[in-house]
């Protein structure tokens, strides 16, 4: 009997112990359970550790994001810069409304100004993104007689810190920049998550774009196609890392676009950018004082429906496929001149070639083609090696340069 009494003690105590180790191992487990069955942001960072706090406090955060390195699910993190305009509800209600899931875009809104409405407004979304406020709204010094200017010089302020705080603070990979007044397509996301991989892969691209700045109704067909540009559309774009890291030492104090149209910022690389836009502006008011908007900007065309890029190979635009097939369509279709398509003669072929030789002559062909005719460091907007493809009467038109065309022409 002394024997199966001691052997029954030490029975429960070894179950205790067993009891005891179990409840340890569950609650240690917890938070790598949430992970991996809840969304990208279930986690609240009050539940994090401490230096992740700091971090968050440095961003100045108000909302929810995994900081960690992206994990393989993660495609981009969306970046909205934000000021003082509360329509910003629509720009993100386009991004909610077509977003596949929280883990694989997680967005960030990045506000300037301390406008009291629009924080309100981006409140409101804060169980769906993360919103960060920029903590510089001093006044900012801008050279003499510049002063009408210096909402541009504040956007440039503004867009180093957001960048800087989504990838040097978050630790993003990839980040899509989409500005306050875009709305997006249906397929906007579908867009970008089949592009990324062709950024990783070419060094000669730099950017994705979802915007086309010829992209009016009339002057596009084809929601499938997609092209290389040398010029830099901006409106709705993805960049990498490695691209930041180059470009944030040297970042400008005003006019960032341009800037990055630079040829000391392009560096011969190109864009992939679409034929039907994956999002259009509706901000007619800003820093711009709605340049372009009421004749250009409001008449651009936003792809209205779903179109499957992540199913379908890509791979043709890698500059050594690309190159190849441009060239040859190009530049084997039949070459005419403007009078042609008043003419009222017809020639059985669906695409033709209007030739320029001089950025004079490019501009005139534009304008009466009707499409953008300004040159930003000597690349005509959406070019690429010097040709801008279009509809016009319902043909594939390819303004172009003669086949030996030399480069772009451009002078300080």
């Amino acid at each position: 009997m002394k024997t199966i009494k001691l052997n029954r003690k030490a029975l429960i105590i070894l179950l205790s112990v067993c009891v005891f180790v179990a409840f340890l191992w569950i609650k240690s487990r917890r938070p790598a359970v949430q992970m991996q069955h809840g969304s990208f942001f279930l986690s609240s960072f009050r539940d994090r550790p401490d230096p992740l706090k700091k971090k968050i406090e440095h961003a100045n955060s108000h909302g929810r994001l995994n900081t960690q390195q992206n994990t393989d699910e993660t495609v981009a993190a969306v970046l909205v810069i934000a000021c003082n305009r509360p329509e910003v509800e629509r720009c993100l209600d386009s991004l909610l409304r077509y977003r596949p899931s929280e883990k694989k875009f997680p967005v960030i809104v990045s506000q300037d100004c301390g406008h009291e409405e629009t924080a309100r407004v981006i409140s409101n979304y804060e169980d769906k993104l993360m919103y960060i406020k920029h903590p510089d709204l001093s006044d900012i010094t801008v050279p003499n007689a510049m002063g009408h200017l210096k909402g541009y010089y504040k956007l440039s302020r503004h867009f180093k810190w957001a960048l800087s705080q989504v990838f040097d603070v978050l630790h993003q990979d990839y980040v899509i920049i989409v500005e306050d007044d875009l709305e997006v397509a249906p397929d906007f996301f579908e867009y970008f998550e089949a592009t990324k991989g062709l950024l990783e892969k070419d060094p000669t691209l730099w950017c994705v774009s979802a915007w086309n700045d010829n992209g009016k109704e009339g002057k596009v067909k084809g929601d499938d196609l997609l092209y290389r540009s040398d010029f830099f559309p901006g409106l709705g774009w993805m960049l990498k890392k490695s691209l930041w890291d180059e470009l944030a030492p040297k970042w400008p104090a005003a006019y960032w676009d341009d800037w990055m149209r630079h040829p000391a910022q392009r560096r011969d690389r190109a864009c992939i950018r679409p034929e039907i836009p994956r999002a259009v502006t509706f901000g007619r008011i800003g820093v711009s004082r709605g340049q372009f908007f009421d004749e250009h900007l409001k008449y651009i065309k936003l792809n209205d429906h779903f179109y499957p890029f992540t199913q379908k190979n890509l791979t043709f635009l890698l500059k050594e496929e690309y190159d190849k097939m441009f060239f040859n369509t190009v530049y084997k279709v039949p070459l005419v001149s403007y009078n042609y398509f008043h003419s009222g003669k017809v020639i059985p072929a669906p695409s033709v070639r209007v030739q320029y030789e001089t950025d004079e002559v490019f501009r005139s062909l534009a304008n009466q083609l009707g499409i953008m005719s300004d040159i930003k460091a000597g690349v005509p907007r959406m070019a690429y090696k010097g040709v801008v493809s279009f509809i016009y009467r319902g043909l594939r038109v390819y303004l172009a340069p003669p086949r030996h065309w030399r480069g772009y022409e451009f002078h300080e």
